[in-house]
């Protein structure tokens, strides 16, 4: 990547006062948790019925004994640990300079990292509630139980998820929305913004904003900086620089 692009990301993120970062799968690939839509994303690989079709309401309600056999073999993953992104972002926001991630993941790593302000537009693996009763049971629990997770008043549980065919959360998006529209700096990264609504949210942002994707994207000709690569290696890099400048 280019030194000049991560010099001028380091100079723009030390100016900030107000950054938000608005974040998708490829922010986790460098944890090992594979995205959806790249090359050898999930969605690519074969299944007897589609992921997009797997993970939805629809077929949660119809079908949850397949449901959670395709969830917990390729949703969940208790061994994966933040990488260098998560910790930059939790060190940014320590510093008083990120105000919130947005993510789009579900794994809960910006929190493992130690960011606080963190809008979970789709949810998190790590909150499951019983259908029955709401009582809540957390990742470990989901994954060591047998066939079909059931509380015990006999209801199924259900990962607090966003599946397809439900809608965002009000609050979730209330939150997302207010936070960029506040941002003097908006970062994004890992993700292709392919998945709406939450794609969405970035669109009208008229402030300076960041890009960095493995890939391109649909807001690189509107982002002032685009930087195609790893944003684990990219945030880590522009952590250094900041550490020689303090």
């Amino acid at each position: 990547m280019a030194r000049e692009q991560i010099k001028k990301l380091a100079q723009w993120i030390g100016e900030a006062e107000r950054m938000v970062f608005f974040g998708g799968a490829g922010v986790s690939t460098e944890s090992n948790i594979p995205d959806f839509r790249s090359v050898d994303g999930l969605y690519r690989q074969k299944w007897a019925d589609p992921p997009e079709e797997i993970l939805s309401h629809g077929y949660f309600m119809r079908h949850p004994r397949e449901f959670y056999h395709f969830y917990k073999e390729k949703m969940l993953f208790p061994k994966a640990r933040p990488n260098a992104a998560h910790d930059a972002l939790a060190a940014l926001e320590k510093r008083g300079s990120l105000l919130s991630v947005i993510t789009q993941n579900i794994d809960g790593l910006h929190q493992m990292a130690g960011s606080k302000s963190v809008i979970e537009l789709h949810g998190s693996v790590h909150r499951n509630f019983c259908m029955k009763c709401h009582k809540s049971f957390n990742m470990e629990e989901i994954l060591h139980s047998a066939d079909i997770p059931r509380c015990s008043c006999g209801g199924i549980i259900k990962p607090d998820v966003v599946l397809y065919g439900e809608q965002l959360a009000p609050k979730a998006i209330e939150s997302a929305l207010d936070a960029i529209a506040r941002a003097d700096l908006l970062l994004i990264g890992g993700t292709s913004l392919s998945v709406y609504p939450a794609a969405g949210f970035v669109a009208d942002y008229l402030g300076k904003m960041a890009l960095i994707n493995y890939s391109s994207t649909p807001m690189d000709q509107r982002a002032d900086l685009v930087i195609h690569a790893p944003i684990g290696e990219t945030l880590g890099e522009v952590m250094q620089i900041l550490g020689s400048t303090q």
